[in-house]
């Protein structure tokens, strides 16, 4: 059986935006695809973490740079298919990341999936946008309208370097947005069309 591992933040783990909880493994887009991939003999490792960018250190939160430990996670999990989808919390203000600094971190990324083994195959997926409004009080203020404007412009980003580094691409905002009840994370339908998606994008190539 094959192994496709899923490297990304709070909306690869779950989070979910009205109980602040988790949603159940049937309801996240890992666990969908999970279904879809099962008769193709594919396992789906899931590994999201909230607060996880590319290659930032979060001075409050520890072990959130996602370059320290993704190579630590290929040689746990050995898979043939990698998808990484990162960047929202790279977004935050106190970053002051703009899309290109942030496609540089997923392109570090990338190489370090190939030093590990060239012929994993790589699936890169840009998030999906924050709303508007995201920063204000009651929801996230680690974000400003900046990192709104910085999302929207992570597809460009993140096709390019695709596009340069031979990786397979898809836009999540195209298919999904974040959820009213925090301007910034899936809901349940989000999670079912990502997972729609990403099924759609891969199912020949695993």
């Amino acid at each position: 059986m094959k192994n496709l591992l899923c490297f990304g933040d709070s909306n690869t783990y779950g989070y979910d935006p009205e109980t602040k909880l988790r949603y159940d493994f049937s309801e996240r887009w890992t666990g969908i695809l999970s279904r879809s991939l099962l008769p193709f003999g594919v396992h789906v490792d899931e590994e999201g973490l909230c607060g996880r960018t590319t290659d930032f250190d979060d001075m409050n939160r520890p072990g959130r740079k996602g370059s320290d430990v993704l190579p630590i996670l290929l040689e746990s999990h050995t898979p043939g298919y990698v998808i990484i989808m990162l960047g929202t919390n790279d977004c935050k203000s106190c970053y002051k990341n703009s899309p290109d600094d942030i496609a540089a971190g997923v392109e570090k990324l990338v190489r370090q999936v190939r030093d590990y083994n060239g012929n994993v195959k790589i699936l890169i997926v840009s998030p999906i946008h924050l709303a508007e409004g995201v920063g204000e009080k009651g929801f996230d203020e680690a974000f400003d309208e900046n990192s709104v404007r910085v999302s929207r412009g992570l597809r460009e980003a993140y096709s390019s370097v695709a596009e340069r580094t031979g990786c397979d691409f898809l836009a999540a905002s195209e298919f999904a947005s974040p959820s009213a009840a925090d301007r910034e994370h899936l809901d349940r339908a989000g999670h079912r069309q990502l997972a729609r998606a990403i099924f759609g994008k891969i199912r020949e190539a695993v």
